[in-house]
């Protein structure tokens, strides 16, 4: 990136919907003792508490439109500049496509800051669809199934507290097949951006939740620290 690499451990998360980069980047947190900053909780958090970035971010999507680049780089940077992440933070959901991306190195340039790695967890489209739209929730307790990897004990019954279990909106084949299509076109070149950079790590995310968790930290505390 141009200047030389700190010592905190500053991780992008790349993967698209069903990779299981938020589950990754849970187990990488604990482990380093750093923050896992989602965007998505970025967004409820600067919305429930009416910040000034939330207002207007607000106003967009009340009127069904993108949030733009820089409101989101704002509430990013801001979050990043907190406390608990001085030592390193883990990022999921951020940058999210080449503009953003180019843009936080320009400030990870000026904070004279860098990224340990970029880690993208990578899953064959097929099985992405099969892990999103086999997904249910509990409206009552919130408790997660999946009817093929985490089935209740009685078919489309919660097992905590016995409510019927839904399918969400976004978890639906067609909405399902738009979202990967929108990581495709927006977020994946950043797999290209960060590997001409010599930050990816490239992880086989097909395989079960603790492998994947092992691969990774074999490429961050290896001796290869990136591709």
């Amino acid at each position: 990136m141009g200047t030389p690499r700190d010592a905190g451990m500053r991780l992008v998360m790349l993967g698209a919907p069903g990779a299981g980069k938020g589950t990754q980047a849970d187990r990488l947190a604990v482990r380093y003792g750093i923050p896992h900053v989602s965007t998505g909780d970025l967004f409820r958090a600067n919305l429930s508490q009416g910040t000034a970035l939330g207002q207007t971010a607000q106003r967009f999507m009340s009127q069904g439109q993108l949030v733009p680049d820089e409101v989101t780089e704002a509430m990013a940077w801001e979050r990043l500049n907190a406390g608990d992440a001085e030592t390193g933070y883990i990022l999921d959901g951020f940058p999210r496509n080449v503009a953003q991306a180019q843009h936080f190195e320009s400030k990870l340039v000026l904070a004279q800051q860098s990224l340990r790695a970029v880690v993208h967890i990578y899953v064959e489209p097929v099985v992405l669809e099969r892990r999103l739209t086999g997904r249910r929730t509990c409206p009552g307790c919130k408790a997660s199934y999946h009817v093929v990897f985490n089935p209740p004990a009685l078919a489309g019954i919660c097992d905590a507290c016995g409510a019927e279990l839904v399918q969400r909106d976004d978890d639906r084949p067609e909405t399902v097949k738009k979202r990967l299509e929108v990581y495709m076109d927006e977020t994946a070149p950043l797999v290209n951006y960060y590997s001409e950079r010599g930050l990816l790590v490239m992880v086989d995310g097909n395989w079960p939740v603790d492998n994947v968790t092992d691969a990774i930290l074999a490429r961050l505390e290896g001796d290869r620290g990136h591709d």
